[in-house]
């Protein structure tokens, strides 16, 4: 995850760099960069083809099977000491062993720890020879599940490779229903040699406290020492600095020091004010750590209430309704994340008014720089601890594993601001339910699942105490073992039936969650991602390749299926991906102004998923790659602090207009709904003026369906004294039913250095209109309502010049009724 390399000093040797990879059988030798995976090196070497494109996956899978041997050679100085040579590692993935001139120092099976060990007696001066020693996680699993003293159980549909849950590695490395399955491995942080003449910092907790308007910040250290000693500290923060002296002995010892801060200037998430940082320096002796610290109190609600229990994050006194999605990792191949691209899909997350994402528990914890992105853009951190959807082991051995990993990742990702909560899993709870063998002995399972929650409950409210602590996800609450797919009355819901259970949009009205931390719907990725897995002759959902593309079973025919019920059929595979991304964005938008509506019963909507990691048919409003699919677009509108939209009555015979304020003054809107034909012929409704209380959600407006007029639709557009705007449009019949027709979408582009102006102007009612292109950037807006008499402008941005050019010559323009229309009558290329 490309940690930084540094030039070797007589007290540190940085191993990152070129390495040689070899298999056991020795018929595959190339170079290696570490950090790295091992797929990554081969496919760079040109010993197997690209995993992504079409159907290589399954021809590759034969490398998991393996042992793999990466070595290379290194130089101690002449001049350097003999002792205290201590070898510092971090994700290293996973079942690993370490040699030095061929003597074992290291053997690990976590990569999810970081390993510190002496390694002096096994140096020399001159030139040695380091090896890793990567066991096949496969064969490691098998080897593991069969020790097991009962079958731990694994769900199949998501892990096409067996037994991951025997292993601390990422598990979606194995597959799962958007991820191609070929089990990564490498070492993709820091290996270092560094030389420790006494002292070490082992690791470092900070904690706040606030009370009224000041904030005690205090910071724990752990200091190993060799010898007895004393150090002189002096630790800064905020213009204030405190100095002293540690008296360390033989051991663990702890340095704690406390700040107080008068009239802090806090950290908020994203849209609810600054996020300042302040600096913290510590020097004890000759080390030297910093961090960058938000001041802010998150607290987690559960209160009982009518309906159940409350659930939301209070930030600095404010309850704050969490807009966002679900985080996975930014590639399934580790050599190929970056800060650059996670900045990128993050600064996207940010950029469509979301304020929180949820690191999922099937990834990994993600590297430092990852969270200093977070504190900086606002964007709150719902953190699951990395256990999701199967059943674990719970042996005294696994156990001791896990209490390690978490004391580590809690303690190093304790002075973040961004974290607003540590979840204990992914759907562990539901998991019990899934398979025959806790189904039989659902005691026996559930004691094993109980060890293992309270090991990582335990080891956190050891480490960081003060830290806001979930069970599971979805969960009704502590020791609440209960099913909250469909129990919405407290805790965090995920809520699948319109997807899983292939259940219409409107099944979103039907559920009244108190957050909703998962829900989705699929589409297909840009037709630019396609081309580059797929070849002509495979541009059919139903072909080989784009089956390979698609890891939830049955995906595509529910794509196909959804689309009957709301749509006319399409009439060429690029229309068919262009309409998935329609429905994908209408059914996610059907929720979120739903449960917004219900403010403050509901307090979160975070949807599945942000991105992707290959390109593939998957939930995300993100392409792989960065690229805004239809949804995104459209979640910059729905996730607008202050929005308006269109909710009809379970019974199918009102539709009401609500208002939301998730800002921190009152606003006055101008609401002003129309019914528009397909001509575009409009009927005045009604016009609406209120004001909207901070944190509110209002019913403003109502109507009679039977007010619309036959063959029309609702189109309303909102003003708002803050400046925000925005329209809409409902439609209260399936837009298959309306008689669409041709606007004659006129587009009139003008290139710039920086990309294109693009002015859009139709001569009847067009919908869902969406511009393409080719090129790497971004449209200023897309998925419009194009009105006859009036005109848009759209701007893209190419992510490099040489793109907008590009941009221009394959740009294409989408609607509702092109899309449905005869071949012969496609839409052009302007």
């Amino acid at each position: 995850m490309n940690a930084t390399s540094q030039p070797a000093t007589k007290d540190r040797i940085d191993l990152a760099g070129e390495w040689h990879l070899r298999d056991a059988g020795d018929r595959h030798g190339v170079s290696m960069a570490i950090p790295g995976d091992a797929i990554s090196a081969l496919y760079a070497a040109g010993a197997i083809p690209d995993p992504y494109h079409g159907r290589n996956e399954y021809d590759l899978r034969w490398i998991a099977e393996e042992d793999w041997l990466a070595s290379r050679i290194f130089m101690l100085p002449a001049n350097a000491a003999s002792d205290g040579w201590h070898l510092d590692i971090d994700y290293l993935d996973t079942v690993a062993e370490i040699r030095i001139n061929g003597e074992v120092v290291l053997e690990a099976a976590n990569s999810f720890r970081r390993f510190r060990v002496d390694v002096s007696h096994a140096l020399k001066a001159g030139e040695n020879r380091i090896e890793i020693l990567f066991r096949s996680n496969v064969r490691a699993g098998e080897a593991l599940q069969e020790a097991q003293p009962f079958y731990v159980p694994y769900h199949t549909g998501n892990s096409p490779i067996a037994n991951g849950n025997m292993l601390r590695k990422s598990q979606c490395h194995f597959g799962w229903d958007w991820n191609i399955a070929i089990a990564p491995f490498g070492l993709y942080g820091r290996i270092v040699l560094e030389r420790v003449d006494n002292i070490h910092i082992a690791q470092m907790v900070v904690h706040q406290h606030h009370e009224d308007s000041a904030v005690r910040l205090t910071v724990e250290i752990e200091v190993d020492a060799g010898r007895d000693a004393i150090l002189p500290y002096l630790i800064t923060f905020d213009g204030q600095v405190i100095t002293g002296h540690l008296e360390v002995s033989v051991g663990t010892n702890w340095l704690v020091e406390s700040f107080e801060i008068g009239n802090p200037k806090l950290w908020w998430p994203a849209g609810s004010g600054e996020q300042h940082l302040y600096g913290l320096d510590i020097q004890l002796g000759a080390l030297n750590e910093t961090r960058q610290i938000g001041l802010r109190r998150i607290e987690l609600v559960t209160e009982p209430d009518a309906a159940g229990n409350r659930f939301l994050f209070r930030v600095n006194g404010r309850e704050i309704f969490c807009r966002g999605a679900n985080w996975i990792p930014q590639d399934a191949l580790p050599s190929r994340i970056n800060p650059q691209a996670t900045e990128g899909l993050l600064q996207s997350a940010v950029d469509a008014n979301m304020n929180m994402i949820r690191v999922w528990g099937g990834g990994f914890y993600e590297p430092n720089w990852f969270y200093d992105l977070c504190d900086r853009l606002g964007l709150m951190v719902w953190q699951d601890f990395m256990f999701a959807c199967n059943l674990y082991p719970s042996t005294p051995e696994f156990l001791a594993e896990v209490d390690e990993e978490v004391r580590y990742q809690s303690a190093r990702l304790s002075h973040h601001a961004s974290i607003a909560l540590w979840c204990g899993d992914n759907e562990l709870i539901g998991a019990l339910t899934w398979f025959e063998e806790s189904r039989q002995n659902r005691d026996r399972y559930l004691v094993s699942y109980d060890r293992l929650n309270r090991t990582i409950e335990t080891a956190l409210r050891e480490t960081v105490p003060d830290a806001n602590w979930w069970p599971s996800s979805p969960s009704p609450g502590p020791m609440n073992f209960g099913d909250a797919w469909h129990d919405d009355s407290s805790g965090d819901m995920h809520f699948w039936s319109v997807w899983h259970e292939g259940k219409s949009f409107h099944e979103y009205r039907n559920v009244n969650p108190r957050f909703c931390s998962e829900f989705g719907f699929q589409s297909f990725p840009s037709m630019p991602v396609i081309r580059t897995f797929a070849d002509m002759e495979d541009m059919n959902i139903a072909s080989p390749v784009m089956e390979a593309h698609q890891k939830n079973s049955g995906g595509n025919a529910r794509i196909a299926e959804t689309m009957f019920r709301y749509f006319r059929f399409p009439e060429a595979f690029e229309n068919f991906v262009y309409l998935s991304q329609i429905q994908q964005g209408l059914a996610i938008r059907t929720a979120v102004e739903y449960w917004r509506s219900l403010k403050p019963h509901c307090m979160g909507a975070l949807y599945w998923q942000l991105n992707d990691t290959w390109p593939v048919a998957s939930w995300s409003s993100l392409d792989y790659g960065g690229g805004w699919k239809a949804l995104h677009y459209m979640a910059r509108r729905f996730f607008a602090p202050v929005y308006v939209s269109a909710i009809p009555d379970k019974d199918g015979l009102d539709v009401t207009f609500h208002a939301v304020n998730d800002t921190m003054q009152p606003v006055d809107i101008d609401l002003e709904i129309v019914a528009i034909d397909m001509s575009g012929e409009t009927v005045r409704l009604k016009e609406v003026s209120q004001t909207i209380a901070t944190d509110r959600a209002v019913p403003v407006a109502s109507l009679a369906i039977d007010e619309i007029p036959e063959g029309s639709i609702l189109f309303y557009r909102w003003s708002a004294a803050d400046g925000s705007k925005g329209c809409d449009q409902y439609s209260p019949i399936p837009f298959k039913a309306l008689a669409l027709m041709d606007a004659g979408i006129r587009a009139v582009v003008t290139t710039s250095g920086e990309g294109l102006w693009i002015t859009l102007e139709a001569t009847t009612l067009a919908l869902f209109v969406t511009l393409e292109c080719d090129a790497e950037g971004r449209f200023s807006d897309n998925v419009l309502t194009l009105y006859p008499g009036e005109s848009a402008t759209v701007t893209f941005t190419a992510a490099a010049v040489d793109e907008a050019a590009k941009a221009a010559a394959t740009l294409i323009v989408r609607d509702l009724y092109s899309s449905s229309r005869p071949q012969s009558q496609l839409a052009s290329r302007h």
